[in-house]
């Protein structure tokens, strides 16, 4: 019998379910957004630091990745030159990158779009990044104010972007699972027999509210 990987467990887990495991102290800024509505990512983190507009250290994660890996970029936040173009991304979808997190920005959108592959960034810009050299690859950094290890989980969709810290991978992926489940259940008792159970399910949980005395 084939087993799961948890690589594949937390790609089916949405970011709400596993930001609720986690207590919600591992989510990444909001400001840092798929550039494209589909995009989904679950995977181990390679980390890179950058220097104020540089950006040479991200081929060097790229050259040392594994299939399924994510680049995470520690920009600064600088959003007037990119970490990547469609070039880059080329060459990291070629070796089996699975995505890009960068607290930055990142250029030709649309040909990554048409490329389909999965970048979150605080946007956009035309100007390129330097390649003066200087970046850190696979240290600890700070990404959308989350300090992220190498070898830490990361989760992202349309809702955000979330780090499951290395140590706790199992713990959180099965308190996600959990949490799911007991979401699913709550909707169908909530929706499964229409107004009627609607208003069951409202009379039940307004009656649990705690009240100020």
């Amino acid at each position: 019998m084939e087993t799961t990987t948890i690589q594949e467990r937390f790609y089916v887990l949405p970011t709400t379910a596993i930001s609720d495991a986690t207590g919600g102290h591992t989510n990444m800024d909001s400001k840092i957004k798929p550039l494209a509505d589909h995009f989904k990512i679950a995977g181990r983190a390679i980390t890179v630091r950058l220097p104020d507009g540089e950006n040479g250290a991200v081929l060097e994660a790229i050259s040392i990745a594994q299939k399924g890996d994510i680049i995470v970029i520690d920009a600064k936040g600088n959003t007037n030159r990119a970490v990547a173009g469609d070039f880059v991304v080329s060459l990291a979808k070629g070796v089996g990158v699975q995505g890009f997190v960068v607290d930055g920005v990142i250029r030709d959108i649309a040909a990554i779009r048409h490329l389909d592959f999965p970048v979150f960034a605080l946007g956009t810009t035309v100007a390129a990044g330097f390649k003066n050299g200087g970046g850190v690859v696979n240290c600890p950094i700070s990404v959308g104010n989350v300090t992220v290890h190498p070898g830490d989980f990361i989760i992202g969709d349309i809702d955000g972007v979330v780090v499951v810290p290395q140590q706790d991978i199992e713990k959180i992926a099965e308190a996600a699972e959990e949490k799911l489940a007991k979401d699913e259940a709550r909707e169908k008792e909530a929706l499964g027999n229409g107004e009627e159970s609607i208003r069951a399910y409202l009379t039940k949980a307004v009656s649990n509210i705690k009240k100020p005395q």
